[in-house]
């Protein structure tokens, strides 16, 4: 979902990711089934954890997680 730790970090720093409900910090530990919710970039997104790999895997690897819901944020926004 978001493509650099360095990012990852930051959101999490800040209070914009919610690991099941709770806000997550950079080291929570994410296991198979958490729900996560990620604010970044105008947009909020709800996703299910479906794996944690071992070791990085190559982008592109969509098999990590499952998308439950987008919620676009600002003017204009429907919900």
């Amino acid at each position: 979902m978001i493509k650099r730790r360095t990012i990852a970090h930051d959101a999490a720093e800040t209070g914009r990711v919610t690991l099941n409900g709770k806000l997550a910090k950079p080291a929570s530990e994410v296991r198979v089934g958490d729900e996560l919710v990620v604010d970044i970039g105008g947009r909020q997104t709800a996703l299910r954890v479906l794996l944690v790999p071992e070791r990085p895997l190559p982008r592109g690897s969509d098999e990590l997680y499952e998308v439950l819901w987008v919620r676009q944020k600002g003017p204009g926004a429907t919900e």
